[in-house]
């Protein structure tokens, strides 16, 4: 790693990664941003980290730092102001009878099964469609702030709990929710992920909080569009979060 550099009144130090491959956009290189050491974040500090554009992948800290493209930006949804289209509140409807049931971060067989259909099916040869149990602990498990795992189930039938649809992994902060990671059922004609965020800006409206953090919105990137359909939201442009144009429903 090169260029270290300071974080403000954080007390922490950053370092930049060499390029690598773009994930998201093709034939883009790519470069991140990696706080170090990660186990001086506490869930204060990673608050103020992700306002700053920062993500995590289980314990590792890190925000894009591309030398030639700035198409990645961090998108977050007012969630006191957020109105849904027509289209997500069908969304809601679809998926209105799953049952949510929040533990803190868990290992669980179950879980892990889902998420290696979810990969398989929707990022096949992404690197993830392979991860181990250890793999995924250290993405999905393995948290130094104070995290919510949360289950989507169909309901109960007799004795047993309802089939597992989703699971969810989210931060919580005293101002926001972040969105870490979901999978799901890979299913046609379902709109999990779309009933997700629903969910999670309802539960950061119920519980008082003022955003919810949903990572990067790539332009270019497909798959990540569907971020700015949750109107109104804000980029964060020159470190500065700004509104931003809205969807038509």
């Amino acid at each position: 790693m090169t260029d270290s550099s300071h974080l403000g009144n954080t007390g922490l130090q950053s370092y930049a990664t060499a390029t690598y491959p773009c994930s998201y956009l093709p034939g883009k290189m790519a470069r991140s941003e990696v706080v170090a050491p990660n186990d001086s974040i506490d869930n204060d500090t990673y608050a103020r980290l992700v306002a700053q554009g920062f993500r995590r992948s289980g314990t590792f800290v890190y925000r894009p730092h591309c030398d030639l493209c700035q198409a990645c930006r961090s998108i977050r949804v007012p969630v006191a102001a957020f109105e849904p289209t027509r289209s997500q509140k069908r969304a809601w409807r679809q998926h209105t009878q799953l049952t949510s049931n929040i533990i803190a971060p868990v290992f669980s067989v179950e879980h892990y099964a889902l998420y290696i259909r979810y990969q398989r099916a929707r990022h096949a040869g992404g690197g993830m469609d392979v991860d181990d149990i250890a793999q995924y602990q250290e993405f999905l498990v393995a948290s130094q702030v104070s995290s919510l795992l949360v289950e989507f189930r169909l309901p109960v039938c007799g004795q047993e709990p309802g089939m597992l649809k989703m699971v969810s992994l989210i931060d919580r902060f005293d101002d926001a929710l972040s969105a870490v990671y979901t999978f799901y059922a890979p299913e046609l004609r379902q709109s999990y992920g779309t009933f997700n965020v629903l969910w999670q800006i309802e539960l950061a409206r119920r519980l008082g909080l003022e955003y919810l953090y949903l990572g990067y919105w790539i332009d270019g990137c497909q798959k990540m569009s569907y971020k700015s359909r949750f109107n109104p939201h804000q980029l964060l442009i020159n470190g500065h979060w700004q509104s931003a144009g809205t969807v038509d429903p």
